[in-house]
C-alpha cells in the first residue's frame, strides 16, 4: 500500500447533528471499522443495531460534570495525535494502552443556532463545545495519519475513497478535510468571541474574528479577473444569505451586493402599513415608492428613472402578487427579491427563466444590531450597522414655516430612502415616491442638481411640461455645508427639507430656507453611506 494511504480501522463518532450518521456508521462497520462513540450518538447507533464501544470503556473514565468532561483524555487525544511509523510514538501508545483512532467524525454543539434563537445566556454558555474543538484540532494537526470530518456533506466523500482504496483514505483528502475542520472551529470560536464581546458591552475588542459558511462559489468578483465567493454569517436572520433562489441564473458578485442593498432599503417600510418597492442599480436606488398595492408602488418607483431601472434589482416588502409580477416582467430585470410569492406570480415569472427570484421568508429588521466590515490595506474596518430609523427620531422644525401633514409624511419617506443612497445623497420625493435621486457626488450641490435634472427628465418622460420635483420635498443624508444645495432644491420646486443639521452655517441655511418659503426640519442623525 502506498505510504500516503491510511487504513481506517477505528473511528470515533460524536455528533450533535445526527442526520446521516446511522448510514455512515453502518457503512464504516461494513468495511470492518471499529466504532467508538459518546452519549446520544452512541444511543442512536445502538438503536439502529450497530455495535459501538462507549467512550468510557475506551478511556476507563466516566463522563463527569453533566457531560462537560468525557473526551478530554490521553486515550482519546493520544489516539488522534500519535504519528504512525514513528517508533517513539508507537512505543508510547503501546506502553499506555492507547489505541490509534484513524477517523474522527464530529459536529459541534449548535452554539450559533442557540444564540440566533435568542436563548438565555446560560443556555448559550452550555452550547459552547469544548471537547469537540479539542479533538478536531488534534486530528487536523495529524492529518497525515488521521481523517477528520466536521460536515455531513463529506460523509459520502470519505466512504467513496474508502471504497476506492480498500478501506483507506488518501493524504490529499485528509489535508482538505483538515483545512475545512480548522476553518470550522475558527468560525465557531469567532461566533463565541463576538457574542461574548457584545454581551459584555465591548465595542472594540483587542482581537476581532469573523467566520462564515460557504453559500456558493461565484464565477468572479466585481470584474472577471477577481476571484469571489459568498458566505453566510452565523446567527443570520432573514436576509440575502438565507434566501431561497426559486428560479434564474446563478447570482453574480455584483447581483448579490445590489440585491442586498435593495432588500435593506425596502425593509425600512413596514409591510403591515404599506406596500413598498425599491429599484436598485449599482447599489443605489433609482426609484422607491409606497402604494396601496405592490403594482402601484412599482409603477411609481419606475416613473422616477425608468432608464436606469433597465437591468436593475427589484425588492418588495410584501408577498409578490400576480399584478405586480405582470408589471415587473414588462422591463428587463436581473433580480427580484421578496419575502414570498403567490403561485400566480411564480407562474408569470417562470416565463422569464433567466430572471432570478429570491424568497427570503421575511424582512431584515432595520433596528437589529449587527456589525459591518470592509477591508483596507493591511486590515479591516468594523462598525455597527446603521440602525437609526426616522420614526424613532425627534424632528425639530427650524424654519418659520412648519411642514404640512402631507409634507411631513413625504419628508419621513425621503429620509428613509436617503439612508440607503451613497453619499453625498439627495432625494426628492412626492406622494411617498421618489421623483429625483442624486448619489455619490463629491459635492452636495452637485447631487442636488443631478436629482433635480432626473426629476425634470422623469416629468418629460411622463408627458408633463413640469418637473416632477415641483411640490416635492427634499432629503439630505448630511447637513448642507452651504445654502447653495438647498437653493438648488428650492429652484427645482421643492417646498420642504429634511436634513440632520449640525453645520457651522446652519443659521445661514435656515435663513435661506425662510427666504425661499421652505419648511425645514432637523433630525440630528446623519446617514453617510460610503
Amino acid at each position: 500500500m502506498p505510504t500516503e494511504l491510511r487504513q481506517i480501522r477505528r473511528a470515533l463518532i460524536s455528533v450533535s447533528d445526527k442526520e446521516g450518521i446511522v448510514d455512515l456508521a453502518r457503512a464504516l462497520a461494513g468495511q470492518g471499522c471499529a466504532l467508538v462513540s459518546t452519549g446520544g450518538t452512541r444511543q442512536a447507533l445502538l438503536a439502529a443495531g450497530i455495535a459501538v464501544q462507549d467512550i468510557t470503556d475506551l478511556t476507563g473514565f466516566p463522563e463527569l460534570l453533566d457531560g462537560r468532561l468525557k473526551t478530554l483524555h490521553p486515550k482519546v487525544h493520544g489516539g488522534l495525535l500519535a504519528i504512525r511509523e514513528n517508533p517513539q510514538h508507537e512505543a508510547a501508545i503501546l506502553a499506555h494502552g492507547i489505541a490509534p483512532i484513524d477517523l474522527l467524525v464530529v459536529n459541534l454543539y449548535p452554539f450559533e443556532a442557540t444564540v440566533g434563537q435568542g436563548a438565555p445566556f446560560a443556555d448559550c454558555i452550555e452550547t459552547i463545545d469544548i471537547g469537540g474543538p479539542a479533538m478536531i484540532r488534534a486530528a487536523s494537526k495529524n492529518f497525515n495519519d488521521v481523517a477528520v470530518v466536521v460536515d455531513r456533506d463529506d460523509y459520502a466523500l470519505v466512504l467513496d475513497e474508502m471504497k476506492a482504496h480498500r478501506g483507506a483514505t488518501t493524504r490529499g483528502l485528509r489535508q482538505r478535510l483538515a483545512s475545512k475542520a480548522f476553518a470550522r472551529i475558527a468560525a465557531y470560536d469567532a461566533a463565541i468571541s463576538s457574542w461574548l464581546a457584545a454581551e459584555s458591552g465591548i465595542e472594540a475588542p483587542t482581537y476581532r474574528a469573523f467566520g462564515g459558511h460557504l453559500v456558493a462559489p461565484l464565477r468572479y468578483g466585481e470584474n472577471p479577473h477577481q476571484a469571489a465567493a459568498f458566505y453566510a454569517a452565523p446567527q443570520a436572520g432573514p436576509g440575502l444569505a438565507t434566501a431561497r433562489k426559486v428560479q434564474g441564473k446563478e447570482l453574480s458578485y455584483n447581483n448579490i451586493g445590489d440585491t442586498d442593498a435593495a432588500l435593506e432599503l425596502v425593509a425600512e417600510f413596514d409591510p403591515s402599513r404599506t406596500a413598498a418597492v425599491a429599484i436598485i442599480k449599482h447599489a443605489n436606488p433609482c426609484g422607491v415608492a409606497e402604494g396601496a398595492s405592490l403594482a402601484e408602488a412599482y409603477r411609481l418607483a419606475l416613473r422616477c428613472d425608468a432608464v436606469s431601472a433597465f437591468g436593475g434589482i427589484i425588492a418588495v416588502n410584501r408577498m409578490l402578487d400576480a399584478e405586480a409580477a405582470a408589471e415587473i416582467v414588462k422591463l428587463f430585470t436581473e433580480v427580484i427579491v421578496a419575502p414570498d410569492a403567490e403561485p400566480e406570480a411564480l407562474a408569470i415569472l417562470a416565463g422569464k427563466p433567466n430572471l432570478r427570484l429570491l424568497l427570503t421568508g421575511g424582512l431584515p429588521d432595520p433596528r437589529a444590531k449587527a456589525l459591518t466590515f470592509r477591508s483596507v490595506g493591511g486590515g479591516f474596518l468594523v462598525q455597527g450597522r446603521d440602525t437609526a430609523v426616522v420614526d424613532d427620531m425627534s424632528l425639530t422644525v427650524v424654519t418659520k414655516r412648519a411642514p404640512s401633514e402631507t409634507e411631513l409624511r413625504d419628508l419621513k419617506f425621503a429620509f428613509r430612502v436617503v439612508k440607503h443612497v451613497k453619499s453625498n445623497a439627495i432625494v426628492y420625493a412626492k406622494g411617498c415616491a421618489t421623483v429625483g435621486i442624486g448619489a455619490g457626488q463629491t459635492s452636495r450641490v452637485d447631487s442636488a442638481r443631478i436629482a433635480a435634472s432626473k426629476a425634470a427628465e422623469a416629468g418629460a418622460a411622463a408627458g408633463s411640461a413640469e418637473t416632477l420635483a415641483k411640490g416635492s420635498v427634499v432629503a439630505s443624508d448630511a447637513f448642507f455645508p452651504f445654502a447653495d444645495g438647498l437653493l438648488v432644491a428650492a429652484e427645482a420646486g421643492a417646498t420642504a427639507v429634511i436634513q440632520p443639521g449640525g453645520s457651522l452655517r446652519d443659521t445661514e441655511v435656515i435663513a435661506a430656507a425662510d427666504d425661499a418659503g421652505l419648511a425645514m426640519v432637523f433630525t440630528g442623525t446623519r446617514h453617510f453611506r460610503h
